[in-house]
């Protein structure tokens, strides 16, 4: 069931992804800020109630709705709300849109469009990068973007879906995404407010959720690419970067594909955030534009292992 989910759900992304500012994802918002102004009174007890609210109780929705149309109509129809979570909660057009944007721009020698088009994504201040600096964000940018909209979903849906609660999984963690990230962007001021509490609440739930799939799209790219060099790069350089669950993922990346990641950070375009922070450079080669393409040949071969693995799972379950 999960290989057959993942599989139409990743189909049906690419023949026709869902549109930004679509009514799931609206209403998802919605909850997320409704609980966040109702529950959060800045205590520790209560922002862990009020995570797991946010979080849980989507989760067990999609887990119940699951297990009752298994009962009523069989797995058959039960694989038709999987492919329905995973189309909503993962999908490679959720970001590429940026992507292709930009490297449009690169290749008819528009740096400045380029550098409006970034910092349109991330939110941040890109100033005059140089050409190899701006290269050099965009990978990275992309790179966890296709880990938390592709590979992050997929582990969670796939781990849970052995114990028969594959749409949880993935609930849960583009849940706790979307929690970590509108709770921290929220504005100072009396509507909308997010406390400290829980903002930190939710990124420590975030890191936690996020620690497993990390390390597996670590091994993905290292199986697809250069083996050696991305586990090396791993565990010499992952510890360097402000975010262990990210820097994981970017050190295995730039040793897959000899390419150097880290360094000066962008700055967020509101002076009172401060989560970007420096990072000491990994070894490899500058970036090209060569390595855009790179990175999609990455990404899809580690898509591809994905699915085999699945597939040979489903076949040795359903043979033995």
């Amino acid at each position: 069931m999960s290989f057959l989910s993942l599989l139409l759900a990743l189909l049906i992304e690419q023949a026709r992804p869902l549109v930004r500012g679509n009514w799931v994802h609206g209403t998802v918002r919605v909850w997320v800020n409704w609980i966040s102004q109702t529950l959060d009174a800045g205590h520790s007890n209560l922002a862990w109630t009020t995570w797991s609210l946010a979080v849980g109780l989507p989760a067990v929705i999609a887990a119940a709705v699951h297990w009752l149309l298994i009962s009523l109509f069989g797995w058959p129809v039960a694989i038709i709300w999987s492919v329905a979570v995973l189309y909503a909660t993962l999908g490679f057009r959720q970001f590429s849109h940026h992507f292709t944007d930009i490297r449009d721009a690169l290749n008819v020698g528009d740096e400045r469009l380029a550098r409006e088009m970034l910092a349109e994504w991330q939110h941040v201040e890109v100033g005059s990068l140089p050409r190899s600096e701006l290269l050099r964000h965009v990978i990275e940018h992309s790179v966890l973007s296709a880990h938390q909209h592709v590979f992050g979903v997929l582990t969670w849906f796939s781990v849970l879906a052995a114990l028969g609660f594959g749409p949880a999984g993935a609930v849960i963690y583009r849940m706790s995404d979307m929690v970590a990230h509108t709770w921290q962007s929220s504005p100072k001021t009396t509507q909308g407010w997010v406390s400290d509490t829980l903002q930190n609440a939710a990124r420590d739930a975030w890191r936690r959720v996020d620690w497993l799939p990390a390390r597996l799209t670590a091994v993905a790219f290292a199986v697809v690419g250069n083996f050696e060099e991305a586990i090396d790069c791993w565990r010499t350089y992952a510890q360097r970067f402000p975010d262990d669950n990210d820097g994981v993922v970017l050190a295995a990346t730039a040793g897959a594909l000899n390419v150097r990641l880290g360094g000066e950070a962008l700055r967020a375009e509101d002076a009172s955030e401060s989560y970007n922070q420096d990072s000491e450079s990994t070894p490899g080669r500058a970036p090209e534009m060569a390595h855009l393409s790179s990175v999609v040949g990455l990404v899809w071969r580690s898509v591809v292992l994905w699915l085999v693995l699945l597939a040979l799972l489903t076949l040795a379950r359903l043979l033995g």
